[in-house]
């Protein structure tokens, strides 16, 4: 896949061509579900939504193909992991002014429980919505499987009910299933998208996962 857009400078596409290499070479084996291809659906996702909002096609970009590197499910120690990103990003040549907005977007996007403030600026907004519509729909569907699986949690317990009002630290510990995790997340996303686009794409992904979950507990009871 080729990130260019015909709009940029030859120095941002070179900054993108690189970003892409340096994260496909760390998530390209990850099997949680945060690999390489969810950083490639998110940027196609991030286009559209980019182009619909008139957000800074760069920066939304380069935000979102790093937006994982840091990321404390990936990493054994986070704090390094976003040194070695801010390093990264200043080795590279981005301005300090969009370095400081792209690591602003990274650290606040992520959903950790629901309890979070507000993205600042119309690019945090595009790339929170991109990244949250790949975790919905038939993908998401997909990719809640496969980060049970790599985190040893069962599909389903009708005796474990979902958790409600977590802090940080429930969401990240603490008993869990596959299916609770729908209700504790996937659920909640459609209402909390930004931008009108990201609304719209996250519409059909939620009717998806209703549909899948009525089969799915008729399929458990027996009756289909």
């Amino acid at each position: 896949m080729t990130f260019t857009d015909g709009k940029w400078t030859a120095e941002q596409k070179r900054i993108i061509d690189a970003a892409a290499k340096w994260v496909r070479a760390k998530l390209e084996r990850e099997s949680s579900g945060h690999d390489w291809w969810h950083i490639e659906r998110v940027v196609r996702t991030v286009r559209t939504i980019a182009q619909a909002e008139r957000a800074d096609s760069f920066v939304c970009e380069l935000a979102a193909l790093l937006h994982d590197m840091a990321d404390e499910k990936l990493n054994d120690d986070p704090k390094a992991a976003e040194q070695e990103l801010e390093q990264w990003l200043a080795n590279c040549g981005v301005s300090e002014a969009d370095a400081v907005h792209i690591l602003e977007i990274i650290g606040t996007m992520s959903f950790k429980g629901g309890a979070r403030p507000p993205m600042r600026t119309t690019e945090g907004k595009v790339v929170q919505d991109a990244d949250r519509l790949d975790a919905i729909g038939a993908v998401g569907i997909s990719r809640v499987f496969a980060y049970s699986g790599a985190k040893g949690r069962p599909i389903h317990d009708p005796e474990l009910p979902p958790r409600q009002n977590m802090t940080q630290e429930d969401y990240r510990g603490g008993r869990d299933t596959a299916i609770n995790h729908f209700y504790e997340k996937l659920l909640k996303l459609k209402d909390l998208m930004n931008t009108s686009m990201g609304k719209e794409l996250a519409a059909e992904r939620h009717r998806f996962m209703e549909t899948y979950l009525e089969q799915f507990y008729a399929e458990w009871d027996g009756r289909k």
